[in-house]
């Protein structure tokens, strides 16, 4: 199989990853999976982060809002969420790098969170359905 991930940004190919192990040179593979290895920690972070329904509807108002940014008090009206459930929810995306503070009761998505967040909840469902369509072929 030849599949192939591909980041591109303004056209240039930021960067391209075969999706079989089968595509890459044996060290190069095991290079990378050390890498990631590495990374676990932060990894774990942002998976535990956006593993929540709650967190996954804050984070989308973030993005879909105008500037991107929402007060604690929006987060309860809106999502129709008890004050507690936002501050412990808010704080799980703020540890993970996702959110920040943008002042009393503001919170915002770190320019991070956003690209995070995409690719999490849209590239990555994307990718899984794309695959999923292409094994029922």
């Amino acid at each position: 199989m030849k599949l192939r991930l591909r980041l591109v940004e303004d056209g240039k190919t930021v960067f391209e990853v075969p999706l079989c192990p089968a595509d890459w040179p044996k060290q190069e593979l095991e290079d990378e999976f050390e890498a990631a290895e590495e990374d676990f920690q932060r990894f774990s972070m942002i998976f535990d982060a956006l593993a929540h329904k709650t967190r996954l509807r804050m984070m989308r108002r973030l993005v879909q809002e105008e500037p991107g940014t929402m007060s604690f008090g929006g987060f309860m009206k809106d999502l129709d969420l008890n004050p507690k459930t936002v501050w412990e929810n808010s704080k799980k995306l703020e540890e993970s790098g996702l959110l920040e503070k943008m002042g009393r009761g503001k919170y915002g998505c770190s320019e991070f969170g956003q690209t995070a967040f995409m690719m999490m909840s849209l590239a990555l469902h994307r990718l899984i359905s794309s695959m999923e369509e292409m094994e029922s072929i």
